[in-house]
């Protein structure tokens, strides 16, 4: 998994595969899916980010034992 914020166009993207997006899809005003070929989700855009969370140029990352 990936994740960049770009302060410039201030956009958070995460991305949860290398699969090729074939298709995407604004689930709400300002967040999108992306897709691969076979309909998994592979990725995410939040447009205005700044405006929607406390600080998208901040990630804390938490893993929990199985």
């Amino acid at each position: 998994m990936k994740v960049a914020y770009d302060q410039q166009t201030d956009i958070l993207s995460v991305l949860f595969s290398t699969a090729p997006v074939e298709e995407s899809d604004e689930i709400k005003p300002g967040v999108i899916l992306d897709y691969d070929a076979q309909g998994n989700v592979v990725g995410m855009e939040i447009l205005d980010a700044s405006r929607r969370m406390e600080d998208p140029a901040t990630v804390e990352l938490s893993v929990k034992a199985a």
